[in-house]
C-alpha cells in the first residue's frame, strides 16, 4: 500500500537533516541505509540512540553558521527609504565628523523631494535625528550654514506640502506638523542667535604663519562660501582670498572644462574673473560632493554599511564588492 502524506519521507527509514536539505542516513559498517523501523522495538532502543548520536557534528556546524549569515543579512534588507532609514544608525552616525556632512545632506535631499515617501515612524525618525543635529551644532558651534540650509529647505518643503498640496500627503495628524514647523522656526532663531566667541588663545595664529602656508591651507577649503568668510577676519587674509589662482582651482575642483568655458567672465583687465565664474557656475550645475565617509553597497550580499564596518559576506574578497553611495544614488536604490 503506497504512503500517502504531507511528509514525503517514507516511513521505516532514517534521515539526516544537512545543509543540502535531507539525506537518508548510511551505516558506515554495513554500507547500506538504516532503516528506524526497529526503532519500535525496545530491544532495538540501544540501536536507536546510537543512531542519533552519530549525526555529522560538522555539518550541524555548518548549518548554524549559515543560520547566522543570514539572519544577520536579513536584518539589513530594506524595501522601502523609510525602512533603511530607521534601521540604518545615523543617529550615532551624526556624531562622527567624517560622516556627520554626509547625514546632513541626505536629510537635505529627503527634505526637499522624499518626505512623503517615509512612513509615519521614518518621519518621526527623521524630526529626532534633525533635533539632534541642531542640538550638537549649537554646542560645537561649528556646520551653522550648513544646518540652516537644511532647516530653510524642509521648512519650505513642508509649507508646500501643508498649504498648496493639501495636508492628506503628510501622515499624521495636522496639527501635530505644526507643532514640527514651529519647532523649525524655533531652531532657526536658536542658529541666528549663536555669538561665536574667539578663544583666548596666545599662541600662533593662522596670521602669523607664512603666506604660503596660509594660501595652502585656503586650498583645501571646497565651498567658496568659506573663501569669502575667511577673509573678512583680517586684511592679509582678504588679500590672499583673491587670488586668482586659488578660485581657478576651486572651478576646476567642482566643474568640468566644458560648464566653465559656457560660464566665461572677463574681467575688467580683460582677464577671466574665476571669483565671478564660480558662483554663476554654483548656480548652473552641482558641486562636486566630498565625504569624509559614505555608505558602502556590497554588490555580492546587496547589503549597507558605513565605511569601514563589517558585514557578513559571503564573497571570497569582500573589499572588491563594496561601491561607495552618495546621498543621491542611497535614495535612488529604493526608487520604482
Amino acid at each position: 500500500m503506497p504512503f500517502l502524506g504531507q511528509d514525503w519521507r517514507s516511513p521505516g527509514q532514517s534521515w539526516v537533516k544537512t545543509a543540502d536539505g535531507w539525506t537518508r542516513f548510511l551505516d558506515e559498517k554495513s554500507g547500506g541505509f538504516v532503516g528506524d523501523i526497529s526503532s519500535f522495538c525496545k530491544k532495538d532502543d540501544h540501536n536507536k540512540e546510537n543512531l542519533f548520536n552519530s549525526v555529522n557534528y560538522d555539518v550541524a556546524a555548518k548549518k548554524r553558521k549559515k543560520d547566522l549569515l543570514n539572519n544577520k543579512a536579513k536584518t539589513q534588507c530594506y524595501c522601502t527609504l523609510g525602512e533603511a532609514f530607521n534601521r540604518l544608525d545615523f543617529s550615532s552616525a551624526i556624531l562622527d565628523s567624517r560622516r556627520f556632512n554626509y547625514v546632513v545632506r541626505l536629510l537635505e535631499l529627503i527634505a526637499k523631494s522624499q518626505l512623503t515617501s517615509l512612513s509615519g515612524i521614518a518621519q518621526k525618525n527623521y524630526m529626532n535625528i534633525l533635533e539632534k543635529v541642531v542640538q550638537k551644532v549649537l554646542e560645537d558651534q561649528q556646520n551653522i550654514r550648513l544646518i540652516r540650509e537644511l532647516l530653510q529647505t524642509l521648512y519650505t518643503s513642508l509649507c508646500t506640502l501643508v498649504q498648496r498640496v493639501g495636508k492628506s500627503v503628510l501622515v499624521g495628524n495636522i496639527n501635530m506638523w505644526v507643532h514640527r514647523m514651529e519647532s523649525i522656526l524655533h531652531w532657526q532663531q536658536q542658529l541666528n542667535n549663536i555669538q561665536i566667541t574667539r578663544p583666548a588663545f596666545k599662541g600662533t595664529t593662522l596670521t602669523d604663519l607664512p603666506l604660503c602656508l596660509q594660501l595652502n591651507i585656503m586650498q583645501r577649503l571646497s565651498d567658496g562660501r568659506d573663501l569669502v568668510s575667511l577673509g573678512q577676519v583680517a586684511p592679509d587674509l582678504q588679500v590672499l582670498s583673491e587670488d586668482r589662482l586659488l578660485w581657478k582651482k576651486l572651478c576646476q575642483y567642482h566643474f568640468t572644462d566644458r560648464q566653465i568655458r559656457k560660464r566665461l567672465i572677463l574681467s575688467d583687465k580683460g582677464q577671466l574673473d574665476w571669483k565671478k565664474m564660480y558662483f554663476k557656475l554654483i548656480r548652473c550645475y552641482p558641486r562636486k560632493e566630498q565625504y569624509g565617509d559614505t555608505l558602502q553597497l556590497c554588490r555580492h550580499c546587496h547589503i549597507l554599511s558605513w565605511k569601514g564596518t563589517d558585514h557578513p559576506c559571503t564573497a571570497n574578497n569582500p573589499e572588491t564588492c563594496s561601491t561607495s553611495l552618495s546621498p543621491q544614488e542611497f535614495i535612488n536604490l529604493f526608487r520604482f
